[in-house]
Order: structure tokens, then sequence, then C-alpha cells
């Protein structure tokens, strides 16, 4: 009897054995130029949208598995944080309470995509971690958080720190009472800011948002973002305790295969590039097939699945991914 679709997707993360290849792509329901600023949480509308667009995607792709995409969810909830100019702004920084929407809306929404799928496919919820988070709220992204940085280190660590502990309970959360799978959190390295600093000031609260998901579920992903070409250095994130790694093979220039050493041979996902310029997007349907025999050929079966650096362009062809899913089955 062959896999199904879970069981097929939990033994690519245990590194066992595999009928095929396990696949999966994502990408941002909300348009682009507005996703990080979207409010659900202010304009419900926006919910029932992501909701809506996240079940059309798993109702006609059918993929392998899913991340769960958190577009109109990005902005954390405290007014502090839609104001930040100066250092000072930071102060008044205090978690938020159990029952704030924050926590409430996103289980909710996260509950109605397990409830319908989760007897079919494994469910991931995206989490950005605290830096991603406080950075979609700057004005000028890494640069205002550097420069809150260099301006006082402490604050902006404490305000960090907060997000973190929100973000870790979330994360557990979202697992034991929506029913998903495990959380894909996404992180990445900040402009400006040097490895001793970066492990001082966000890996602490990096790693307790993986620790609260680890004692909920043995099974989470770690996404080192590449998106828009951002460079990172994944040396960074080796000691990082997850069950798979997602980064940007083709910015990063590091392969699965290299990746997978780099990692100490656990799982790792991805592959592709995702940009409009990428054969996933604009290749023939010869050159998607091939790439996916290269990538699997170079990487093997064991502990791999086929996805994408980052989200694919939200008009890409379910066609494209089809190809790859039945060209991974015959290798």
């Amino acid at each position: 009897m062959s896999q199904t679709k879970k069981e097929l997707v939990l033994a690519a993360l245990d590194n066992k054995p595999v009928d095929r290849v396990p696949v999966g792509f994502w990408f941002h329901i909300l348009p682009i130029p507005t996703v990080h600023s979207a409010n659900a949480f202010k304009n419900p509308q926006l919910a029932k949208l992501v909701l809506a667009g996240e079940e059309e995607y798993l109702d006609t792709a059918k993929p392998d598995f899913a991340k769960i995409m958190t577009d109109g969810f990005f902005t954390y909830q405290q007014d502090v944080l839609s104001k930040v100019k100066t250092i000072d702004d930071l102060k008044g920084l205090q978690p938020l309470p159990e029952h704030d929407r924050w926590f409430t809306d996103q289980i909710a929404y996260a509950k109605k995509l397990s409830n319908r799928y989760s007897n079919e496919i494994l469910l991931f919820y995206n989490v950005f971690c605290a830096a991603t988070t406080l950075k979609f709220m700057l004005p000028d992204g890494d640069t205002s958080l550097t420069t809150l940085i260099q301006e006082n280190e402490e604050v902006v660590k404490r305000a960090l720190d907060i997000i973190s502990d929100d973000l870790a309970v979330l994360s557990q959360r979202i697992i034991k009472e929506a029913g998903i799978t495990g959380i894909y959190l996404s992180l990445q390295n900040i402009k400006g800011l040097n490895r001793e600093a970066y492990e001082r000031i966000l890996t602490p609260g990096e790693k307790k948002i993986l620790s609260a998901a680890n004692r909920a579920s043995a099974y989470n992903i770690l996404h080192i973002c590449g998106y828009l070409g951002h460079r990172n250095d994944l040396s960074w994130y080796t000691d990082y305790d997850v069950k798979a790694i997602n980064w940007a093979a083709h910015i990063e220039e590091v392969s699965l295969e290299e990746g997978k050493k780099l990692f100490g041979g656990r799982a790792v996902i991805g592959g592709f590039g995702n940009t409009e310029n990428d054969i996933l997007y604009n290749g023939s349907k010869n050159a998607v097939e091939a790439e996916t025999e290269r990538i699997i050929r170079g990487a093997g079966k064991t502990g791999v699945i086929l996805g994408a650096d980052c989200t694919v362009p939200p008009d890409i062809s379910r066609d494209r991914l089809e190809w790859v899913r039945q060209k991974a089955a015959v290798l």
C-alpha cells in the first residue's frame, strides 16, 4: 500500500524511506505591495479573503502538505508599535493578554483550515520571528531596527523578548488548540548586525519560540528567508532545534545536498527558484521536469521535500506545480 500524503511527508521529515519525494509550494494571497501592512484584526474582511484564498489553493493544487499563509496577520497588535519613531516609543511595550485577538483570531483561522484539511495533509503555521515582526512595523525595516539597536540595545532587546514571548505562546497554542502539525518559523540575518550582536539580541528569543513549539510538536520547520534577494549566513542557524530547514538555495548558492550536510543531515525543503525569472515560473514543461530531476539527483530522495526558495508568484499556473510532483514520482 502506498503512503498517504501525511505518511509521505512525515517520513521525509524523519529521514525515512519515501514512495516519492513530496512537494509543496505557497504564495501570498493578498497583494504583494500591501501584504506587510494589511491588518485583518482591524479589517475582518481580509481574514475572509485569506481563508478563501488558502482553501482555493488547497482544493485545486492538492499539495502534499501546506504552509498556512498569514497574510493580514503580520501586524503585532500593540498600538505603541504602530507609531515607533524613537527608542522611547518601545519602552511602553507590554505582553499581550491571554485572550487578545492577536491570539484568538489566528487560532480561529488556523482551526478552520485544520478542521477541513488535517485528515489529509500536514499543516504548518507561518510565524515570523520577533525581529521580522517588528521590522514590518518600522518605516525602513533593517535600517530602522539597527538604528534603534545602536541607540539603545537594552530597550530593543526587551521589546524583542516581549514579542518573542507572545510568539512562543501563539506557536504552542496554534498547535494545541487549532490542531496544526507545527510552525514554519521565518527569520533572517539583519543587515548591519554582525553575528555576535545577533546572537546576543535576537537568538534567545528565536530559540524560545522554537522551544515552545517543540514542546507541543516534534515537527517544526525553520525558514531562513531570502525574499527579494536578502542574503543570509546559514551557519548562524545550524544549532536551531528544528525538524527541517528551508532556505533560498539560489540566493545563497547553497544546494539542498550542501545544506543537508551543513545542518547535520536534517530534512531539507526547497531547491527551486521562486521568482518570475526562474524555471518553475517561466520554463517549459521539459525544463521544469529537468530541474526536478537535477535537484533530486543531487540531494537524493531521503529527507528531501521539493519546494521553492520562498513564496512563488501568486499567478503561477497550478499545472507547473503538478509537473514537479509527477516528475518526482517517477524518479
